[in-house]
């Protein structure tokens, strides 16, 4: 339908010009040029963007944001203004990012929520030191392994757990994470943190363009599920978020949102896990006959957590939280890709891109064996970025041709399978004290399980689709136990060069490594992924801040899944397939083509990138978004 309306304005905008400037008798070449010159012009070269003024920044679509004091970078612009409104009144930010969390929760339910899990990694200046908290909820402790297997029967055929219902609800730990966070670090009392959250969910919050986008796909995820029996209750889904689903410009209110933040910002954490909240949410799933109980709901804890970090190119060093996360997947492939030239092969050359994908593969192998609730697991983290473990692992790497055979590097049992999708939401942070929060919270996939508790506003998560239902394996599902998680936030550190070199002390005091770069985006496995591609734009390829968002970006999908026949040759011989941007060169799809490579271009990355960084020189936060989702990143 586009066509024809672009051939007739073109006509009638070549037409007009004829006239004014040709005879009357000219009317059949005027002709002539609009069918034949035009249509292909049309067809050759479709409308692109403009041109950005020539600053050297060419892989950015604007400017990173500059601020002296404060900044804030989140998936929503209302989100972003929420957190400096804190920043501005003497909250931390850890005040600030639980109110953006709070906002985002209304505004894009579509990835997060207080019914999902969260994340977080925040530098605290007066300390000096470097906190992980691991906000993830556990499986009910009434269910059985049989009784989520029969829902997989049903619904399944035996091999997943359904991504609806309540067979993938586990107990939701956001709230736990922010009283914790709050608790450790807050300034302002939390009851000021949520109120903006509350204030808009009561007299409605603006929807934008791609928020909608995702939340449109609800009902027809849902509705289906609900018909075949997967989804046992839909109406108060439907009630709530798609009566009828917003598009862009909607208001959209939330009251029921509304009233459980309130009780929250009145009874603190018990009011949801111990209180009336939780005697609510335990009544519905008695209800509909789903699994958790009160019981779940009070016994529930969150854990401050060590960040595993490890050293790249000597000078920086990039932290991630440990399994039952994929974190520790970053690390590896950075620290394979130590041993090749980045700079030289160039960003988005056939070889770089060979190196990340492969690096990938070999990480996701040990992830597919080694990473889950290290409670259950008694795995090491440790094990998987040992002296020199993956340094052997990139000799497996031939730049020429895919590996034909990955195989873990490591003799541990298995994770999970469907690990790509992810619907979530990163935001981060930082406070003129020097306080940087790097935070990321999910429902996982599709906003959520599809479940409502009544009158409270919220859907409940589906991550427990991420449990394996093989009893050999660590991340099999189990009553009370955490499931596989694919959010991850990330934080660097960099040393002060050349600026601590001038410093008349001695080299190894002169030099340390500084806070440096709090950052993260969203898409499931894509997340490890990412986090490596930002970092190579930053330290490899010298791209600016926004740029290193904005850049297009490769993700690798395939080859063994944590639930598949570990010894499946086939399995082991799947090399996968590398989904391209549009900007990756055509020469270089190319040329990975001629080496053997499955390539698949062109579409949006579903990253969802928000970084906050220190300019050591001059003490100022740059703040960025990327281009591909409704964020916005400011400060002051």
């Amino acid at each position: 339908m586009k066509a024809p309306r672009i051939l007739a304005a073109a006509t009638l905008a070549v037409g007009l010009s004829a006239c004014a400037t040709s005879p009357p008798d000219s009317g059949e070449a005027e002709k002539e040029i609009v069918v034949t010159e035009t249509v292909t012009v049309q067809e050759q070269t479709p409308p692109g963007p403009g041109d950005r003024m020539p600053t050297g920044r060419s892989m950015g679509v604007r400017s990173a944001v500059v601020a002296p004091h404060a900044a804030a970078a989140t998936a929503h612009p209302l989100a972003t203004q929420t957190a400096l409104d804190v920043l501005k009144r003497g909250g931390s930010a850890v005040d600030a990012a639980i109110a953006a969390n709070a906002m985002l929760g209304l505004v894009e339910p579509t990835g997060n929520g207080i019914g999902g899990d969260l994340f977080a990694i925040v530098w605290d200046p007066e300390t000096q030191q470097l906190y992980g908290y691991n906000g993830s909820g556990r499986s009910p402790k009434g269910a059985t392994l049989e009784d989520i297997q029969a829902k997989a029967d049903a619904f399944m055929d035996g091999e997943e757990i359904p991504p609806f219902g309540t067979a993938s609800v586990t107990v939701p730990g956001t709230v736990d994470g922010w009283f914790a966070l709050h608790d450790k670090f807050g300034k302002l009392p939390i009851a000021d943190d949520l109120t903006p959250a509350i204030t808009y969910a009561r007299e409605g919050a603006p929807i934008p363009e791609v928020i909608s986008y995702y939340w449109n796909f609800g009902p027809k995820r849902y509705k289906p599920a609900f018909e075949s029996g997967m989804l046992e209750e839909y109406e108060n889904a439907k009630e709530t978020y798609f009566s009828p689903p917003p598009h862009e410009g909607t208001i959209f209110r939330n009251p029921d949102l509304a009233d459980t933040l309130s009780k929250i910002a009145e009874g603190g954490r018990d009011a949801f896990y111990k209180g009336e909240l939780a005697e609510r949410m335990d009544a519905y799933f008695k209800r509909i006959g789903g699994f958790l109980r009160y019981e779940d709901f009070a016994s529930h804890t969150g854990d401050w957590v060590d960040p595993v970090c490890a050293t790249y190119r000597a000078d920086y060093k990039v932290c991630e939280l440990p399994p039952n996360t994929q974190g520790i997947a970053a690390l590896q492939m950075l620290q394979m890709l130590e041993k090749y030239d980045l700079r030289s092969m160039g960003f988005g050359s056939a070889d770089s891109i060979m190196a990340q994908v492969e690096a990938k593969r070999l990480a996701f192998a040990d992830r597919a064996k080694g990473y889950a609730d290290p409670e259950f697991s008694g795995i090491d983290p440790e094990v998987f970025i040992a002296d020199g473990y993956n340094a052997r692992r990139a000799g497996l790497i031939d730049l020429s041709k895919p590996m034909p055979n990955v195989k873990a590097g490591l003799d541990f049992p298995a994770a999970d399978k469907a690990l790509g999708d992810g619907d979530t939401t990163y935001l981060t942070v930082a406070d003129e004290n020097g306080m940087m929060v790097s935070l990321i919270q999910s429902n996982y996939r599709g906003m959520g399980s599809g479940l409502v508790a009544d009158g409270m506003g919220f859907m409940f998560q589906d991550r427990g689709q991420l449990f394996s239902l093989d009893p050999a394996h660590p991340n099999v599902w189990e009553p009370g136990k955490r499931p596989f998680h694919t959010i991850i936030p990330a934080f660097a550190f960099k040393k002060d060069m050349p600026g601590c070199q001038v410093r008349a002390v001695p080299i190894e005091q002169a030099c340390p490594f500084e806070p440096w770069l709090s950052f993260g985006l969203m898409g499931g496995g894509m997340q490890p992924q990412g986090h490596v591609q930002v970092i190579l734009n930053l330290v490899d390829f010298d791209m600016g801040l926004q740029e290193a968002g904005d850049a297009a970006r490769w993700e690798h999908v395939g080859g063994c899944e944590p639930t598949d026949n570990l010894e499946d040759p086939v399995c082991e011989a799947d090399t996968g397939k590398v989904f391209l941007e549009s900007g990756i060169p055509p020469a270089t799809r190319a040329e990975l083509e001629a080496r053997g490579v499955d390539v698949e271009c062109c579409g949006a990355n579903a990253g969802g990138y928000q970084a906050v960084m220190r300019d050591f020189e001059t003490g100022a936060y740059i703040a960025a978004t990327e281009m591909r989702k409704d964020g916005v990143a400011d400060g002051y």
